[in-house]
């Protein structure tokens, strides 16, 4: 069986900027924040964490922060995926030595490769880092898919562990979890589809909700795990509104307003992502009070 890098939710972090780059006061305080309501991992400069607009020197100090944050409490997972495959291993080298745990890669984006492509682009990262890797399959942001039989191919390296799968097809999440078995790990990358996918045998989320509902996310997950399911399947129905209105606007523009509300000085996007419409805040508020969190 491969690593398990974490069991339970991985919260996929937002990064608060302000005038003068990242806040890092206000980055450490939601990580506290998150370790003490239960989160079992997080995952830092990802899509939430809008990696895709930080300078690589803002990259490493966030990820530098998270690090020194967490001091071994739970994985620190960071997000190193590219479309330049030889990049990607430069930085992913780099990123190494700051002592994460994990690295979360995406598939190269706006190229579109084959899946012979991403089995190559993934084979090479995979020899030239020692980190265990969690593949990142989100198509309707790249405009590529990472096939189950692709995945098969991709398990049979030793530190590829895990998929975030966040397709949105429960049929291929089945197809992968038969194919790979215990040789590739399965984390829920909607959380909508938390409760479906740990059904189909994923042993967690890197989730959105939990930035704000870190506790629910994880219990949610770990009612699951303990066989709690009717339980864990009303907490996911119960969430559906909440994250309804975390995603009315492409993420992470909702996440980072709904730190804001909470009382986090999360800032607000940077272009070319602006900043949530009144409608859409007024929805989110309505679905944050509904949870007590206002």
């Amino acid at each position: 069986m491969k690593k398990i890098l974490f069991k339970g939710c991985g919260t996929a972090i937002s990064t608060p900027f302000n005038e003068n780059g990242v806040n890092l006061e206000e980055f450490e305080k939601l990580i506290e924040n998150q370790i003490q309501n239960k989160v079992d991992a997080i995952i830092v400069c990802g899509t939430t964490g809008e990696a895709s607009t930080m300078t690589t020197e803002e990259k490493i100090e966030t990820i530098k922060s998270a690090v020194r944050t967490s001091h071994g409490r739970i994985p620190i997972i960071a997000g190193t995926g590219g479309n330049n495959t030889k990049q990607v291993i430069e930085y992913s080298q780099e990123i190494e030595k700051l002592g994460v745990d994990g690295l979360l890669i995406v598939t190269p984006y706006y190229n579109k490769c084959t899946q012979n492509g991403l089995v190559e682009h993934y084979k090479e990262i995979a020899k030239n880092v020692s980190l265990p890797i969690i593949l990142y399959s989100v198509p309707s942001r790249t405009g590529v898919n990472i096939d189950p039989k692709t995945c098969l191919e991709l398990s049979k390296m030793e530190n590829i562990v895990a998929i975030k799968e966040a397709s949105g097809n429960l049929s291929q999440v089945a197809q992968i979890a038969h194919l790979c078995g215990e040789n590739l790990h399965i984390y829920s990358g909607n959380d909508d589809q938390i409760v479906p996918i740990l059904s189909l045998g994923g042993i967690g989320v890197i989730s959105v909700l939990s930035n704000v509902m870190p506790e629910y996310t994880h219990n949610m997950v770990q009612n699951f795990l303990e066989g709690n399911t009717n339980v864990a399947t009303q907490m996911q129905l119960d969430a559906i509104p909440l994250i309804k209105a975390l995603f009315n606007e492409v993420n992470p523009i909702p996440i980072k307003a709904a730190l804001n509300i909470l009382g986090y000085n999360y800032g607000v996007p940077r272009l070319p992502l602006t900043q949530i419409s009144k409608e859409t805040e007024k929805v989110l508020k309505n679905e944050l009070s509904q949870f007590n969190l206002l």
